[in-house]
């Protein structure tokens, strides 16, 4: 690593955790319905809207009316979604005169964004209009957000409470959520961006004159066109949920690549700063929710610790170049004084440090917005936003459901302490019995599953091996990265890959669809087992939960349990390139 991307990650880093103390306590205080400021403001504005859904906030639901509740809402959600899309064509403020979109794509990117995944098969400015990206993507941007961090909070509540049937009130949860949080952040963030260049307009498509026309073919003809027509909307303000919500889905095809979405290497601090700042936050609203700080930044540390090694490994390999252009005497150029590396596909303004720092950020934090083109990294460097994924996103992972993974690791991890002691385990002075251990395992389960077998259906039918692009192992990494990505609802893609088939689009939204609410039914069955229990004081026998060596023990449990359940697949596709290329 050169001293450059050092810099980088240390003011990175030392830039989040300076935030996370004070939104985690400020989030908190939103939780626990105190005080934040800006109750006079906003607080009219939440009473209204329990009024017209006729919403009673200090009702509270067991785990199973919360879960339905969540459900059902969701639900809502998607076919309003799907709908949009296949009727945009009727709707206003649509200049290039886009029509609906076909069924199997609007069936996918409805799933993709009610789930938090963003995942997309299509190009946003050649697919859908702005009332779809506003009314459809950038509302399931806020929602689907806020409905992790509901989830989150429940469990929070399960394990803090004693003897209770109640978790909270979904409806109040998700409302708080995107009032007192989602929505200031954004609107902040919105104002940075735009003030850097982002665009935020409802006007018609710009033409712009091009400055050096270059001849291109199309169909049997060659042209040289002279001028080129720039898509424009209102991306800001989706730019901004998109990043803090933990979203990742691009106003434009090109994604944070895309000048108007990303314009300098300013924005590109804010919004890979954004795609981890709610996640690591909320460790400290945990700590304080649960009456123990130190519960909170010991698991953040956790994350901090899974993250770094990944962060040098990616920005080595990157920087190394490849090996067999250096083999055949191509001098692979240093830029922006950073040192001479693989500079394929990524954007000069951020260099290979701006791009290889968002790959592996986005890739933890289940954003799946990128800078660069993933597909031409080195197969070390594919291999690190991969594997971070497969850990199940929980180092930081989505804002909530990365917390919520965690904690259920950790929960793994006092089960495994206490057998080798022979004591009843216990967390936060709940003891860890069957039941709980049976939802931790499918928990853990459910994401492997859904991802290996799609992924072996794929390689193993002619209609799904016809999208691949590129043959042999690089084609493998290719199909394996996007249903770990749809299984881990990242929604990042390698690309080299037809994914706007019906076999994709179909198989890869129902990935999403279980990946997403089967574990957060499973981890409302925790939260409630776990408020039923007893609150237990510590006892001599009782392993810490806050200290180095539980965090030594949580980061093995989250590497082991991902090097057993995916290295094998890992090596037949990143791995076995690797050695490949070495050995040419």
């Amino acid at each position: 690593m050169t001293m450059n991307a050092v810099v980088q990650v240390l003011v990175f880093v030392g830039v989040l955790l300076a935030l996370v103390k004070p939104l985690g306590w400020y989030m908190a205080r939103v939780y626990e319905g105190k005080p934040v400021g800006l109750d006079c403001l906003l607080g009219p504005v939440e009473r209204a809207l329990y009024r017209l859904c006729g919403v009673r906030p200090d009702k509270e639901m067991n785990w199973k009316n919360y879960g339905a509740a969540m459900l059902l809402f969701n639900a809502v959600g998607f076919f309003f979604l799907y709908g949009l899309q296949r009727l945009q064509s009727l709707l206003p403020l649509n200049p290039a005169n886009l029509g609906g979109v076909a069924p199997d794509l609007a069936f996918n990117t409805a799933a993709s964004f009610v789930t938090n995944t963003n995942w997309q098969a299509y190009g946003g400015e050649t697919t859908l209009i702005s009332p779809t990206q506003m009314l459809g993507l950038t509302v399931q941007n806020f929602v689907s957000a806020a409905t992790g961090m509901a989830v989150l909070v429940a469990l929070i509540r399960g394990l803090s409470r004693n003897t209770s049937t109640t978790l909270g009130n979904f409806w109040s949860d998700l409302a708080r959520s995107t009032l007192y949080i989602l929505l200031p952040l954004s609107l902040l963030l919105s104002l940075l961006l735009v003030s850097q260049g982002v665009v935020q307009t409802f006007d018609s498509y710009q033409t712009a004159t091009l400055l050096q026309p270059v001849m291109n073919e199309q169909g049997n003809s060659k042209i040289k066109p002279t001028e080129q027509v720039l898509a424009v909307g209102p991306a800001a303000s989706q730019i901004a949920i998109k990043q803090l919500g933990t979203n990742g889905g691009g106003f434009f095809n090109a994604n944070s690549a895309h000048p108007f979405e990303n314009p300098t290497p300013c924005t590109n601090f804010l919004e890979v700063l954004a795609m981890v700042l709610i996640p690591a936050s909320l460790c400290y609203t945990f700590g304080v929710m649960v009456d123990d700080t130190r519960q909170g930044w010991a698991l953040l540390m956790a994350m901090m610790i899974l993250l770094l090694p990944f962060v040098a490994i990616g920005l080595s390999a990157e920087q190394s170049g490849n090996s067999l252009l250096t083999a055949a005497g191509v001098d692979q150029l240093s830029q922006a004084g950073q040192a001479g590396g693989n500079t394929e596909g990524k954007e000069t303004r951020f260099g290979i440090t701006g791009s290889a720092l968002w790959s592996v950020v986005t890739t933890a934090a289940s954003n799946g917005a990128v800078n660069s083109m993933h597909d031409s990294y080195t197969p070390l460097g594919g291999l690190v936003p991969l594997f971070l994924m497969q850990f199940g996103e929980v180092v930081f992972g989505g804002v909530g459901s990365g917390l919520y993974g965690m904690i259920v690791f950790a929960i793994i991890a006092v089960f495994i302490s206490g057998l080798m002691v022979g004591r009843t385990p216990e967390y936060l002075g709940k003891k860890i019995e069957p039941y709980e251990m049976k939802m931790a395992a499918l928990l853990i389960l459910i994401m492997p599953i859904i991802v290996l077998s799609f992924t072996a259906l794929a390689i193993s039918t002619e209609t799904g091996r016809s999208s691949i692009f590129n043959p042999g192992s690089h084609g493998f990494s290719e199909i394996l990265y996007a249903y770990t990505s749809q299984g881990n609802n990242n929604g990042s893609a390698f690309a080299g890959l037809n994914v706007n088939t019906p076999f994709y689009n179909l198989t890869g939204g129902i990935a999403m669809l279980i990946s997403r609410f089967w574990l957060a039914i499973s981890i409302l069955a925790l939260a409630g087992a776990l408020a039923r229990k007893k609150l237990v004081p510590a006892g001599p026998g009782t392993l810490p939960t806050h200290t180095p060596l539980f965090v030594v023990l949580l980061i093995s449990v989250v590497v082991m349990v991902g090097a057993l359940t995916f290295l094998p697949a890992l090596a037949l596709g990143p791995i076995v390139e690797e050695l490949m290329i070495r050995g040419s």
